[in-house]
């Protein structure tokens, strides 16, 4: 998440990764109404009404593993209905992130889909805990969500009722120049 981006969320959760405990710290995320309107523009939905973040942050190395859980309601327009209706997401997290310099930015690519990911870079020695619920809640939510029981119905054929443009030629076809056949 860029500088600008966390910026407009207006919540932030940072940690100091040098302060922590050896065996780590638990954190509890939950925030207010505010934080959570911004969120909810900056995932683009209508409302976050609850959200709680569960996070055991523990040294790893030369920096930091994240794991927990994000447990929080979004209100999405249905795609069939377009009524308002509100979405349970339980979302696990486990990251890690690490000091530059220490494996976080490589220059060769491997694409392996069974490896872990990268560790992301610490900045400042600090993370926020807030922009990894916004990463995590953005990359999870639904983007063509379905409100419970709405069922698409499509409209009625009415090109199979109406007679085709060339019946009515063929009609056409057989009148005189006064109109009459």
């Amino acid at each position: 998440m860029t500088d600008k981006q966390a910026s407009e969320l207006n919540w932030s959760f940072p940690v100091a990764v040098g302060k922590l405990a050896e065996a780590g710290e638990e954190f509890d995320l939950v925030p207010d109404e505010a934080a959570r309107e911004a969120l909810a523009q900056f995932v683009d939905v209508l409302a976050v009404p609850s959200l709680h973040a569960r996070f055991q942050v523990r040294p790893s190395g030369r920096g930091v593993r994240v794991d927990g859980s994000i447990e929080v309601v979004v209100r999405q327009a249905c795609v069939v209905t377009l009524e308002p209706f509100d979405n349970p997401i339980l979302e696990t997290v486990s990251l890690s992130f690490a000091q530059q310099g220490s494996g976080a930015q490589e220059t060769d690519i491997a694409v392996d889909p069974t490896a872990d990911d990268p560790p992301e870079p610490l900045v400042n020695g600090m993370i926020d805990l807030a922009a990894v619920v916004a990463e995590f809640l953005a990359l999870t939510i639904d983007p063509y969500p379905r409100k419970p029981g709405a069922v698409f119905s499509p409209p009625e054929d009415t090109a199979a009722k109406e007679p085709s443009p060339f019946a009515v030629l063929e009609k056409l076809k057989g009148r005189t120049d006064n109109g009459k056949a």
